[in-house]
């Protein structure tokens, strides 16, 4: 009779015990790590790949270094970089701020909360591009009824998306208009704060600001973290509503032919995005592309870097 051998278990801490666990753990991590393989590392290694070629879709032919020394001579990349930064700069400050404030108001109501709520959640269901085109119509100075509204009261109205100077402004109250999303987040982690710490600090003889600065603020600090980064990756990739903004503002059609380069009034609404977007696929100088997005992707790193890090010493000092 054949005698049958089995192997005896690997005991815990064993070199086969751990071959075994980290085999484990890779099969469990493999999802991510072909995710991460397929839309992360290989399109950012495609990306250097090509930014040092000549490619416009049909043919290849290694430049070197000429993409990035170009890059350094294109006005149109220090005009898109000033204003993706205004952008950062201004709009994504004033739509934190004001969504918070929406959402502190929300909860100090005491009827109609669902209908304040919904009001200012309905513009996000709206699509960027309806959205858009809704607002620029809406602030036309000569037919739009804002600058009607703002006659009564004898002020002036600007031309709104047709002024450069007041087509950045114009675009942060579109970003305001649609809102909600942020608002709707800010008003759960108000919601979700103790209110026995507001009747402690109220004891205390806190007075509302006090309150709001020493009691609510470091509660939501995780939330103004993520509205913030979010909000500056949102700002830096800022593509849509800038692009219809100009389009319909000017009045050119993107037909056949068509040599609209974006950015209208002055260039005062070009992004980065969009110029990225206009010398891949309108001038098929794919290879520059691809620098100005390490430009972009590289940017963004160092943003959500130092607000990460700034966010974490303001935890560690409070």
């Amino acid at each position: 009779m054949a005698s049958v051998s089995h192997a005896a278990p690997a005991r815990p801490g064993s070199p086969r015990w751990r071959r075994g666990e980290g085999l484990r753990a890779l099969l469990w991590l493999s999802p991510w790590l072909v995710g991460v393989s397929v839309f992360f590392v290989y399109p950012l290694l495609a990306t250097v790949y090509f930014s040092f070629h000549r490619y416009d879709l049909f043919t290849l032919e290694f430049a070197g270094l000429d993409n990035y020394r170009y890059l350094l001579k294109d006005p149109r990349v220090v005009t898109s970089a000033k204003n993706t930064l205004w952008l950062v700069a201004f709009m994504v400050p004033a739509q934190v701020l004001f969504s918070l404030a929406v959402a502190q108001l929300v909860t100090m109501l005491k009827a109609g909360v669902g209908l304040f709520r919904t009001i200012f959640y309905l513009p996000t269901l709206v699509p960027a591009v309806a959205g858009t085109v809704t607002f620029v119509f809406l602030m036309n100075p000569a037919t739009g009824p804002w600058n009607q509204f703002l006659a009564v009261f004898g002020i002036t109205g600007p031309d709104w998306f047709g002024d450069p100077a007041w087509s950045k402004p114009s675009l942060t109250l579109l970003a305001l208009w649609g809102c909600g999303n942020t608002m709707v987040i800010f008003l759960a982690a108000l919601l979700d704060v103790p209110k026995h710490l507001y009747e402690a600090a109220a004891i205390d003889g806190a007075g509302a600001w006090r309150r709001f600065r020493s009691v609510t603020l470091p509660m939501i600090s995780p939330v103004l973290m993520f509205s913030a980064v979010t909000g500056v990756i949102y700002a830096l990739q800022y593509f849509t509503q800038a692009m219809i903004a100009s389009r319909v503002a000017s009045g050119a059609t993107d037909s056949a032919g068509s040599n609209f380069i974006p950015g209208y009034p002055d260039e005062s609404l070009l992004t980065l995005p969009q110029w990225l977007f206009h010398v891949g696929f309108r001038d098929y100088s794919m290879g520059y592309a691809c620098v100005l997005a390490l430009l972009l992707f590289g940017t963004s790193m160092i943003f959500t870097l130092v607000l990460l890090r700034q966010f974490r010493r303001a935890e560690e000092s409070s």
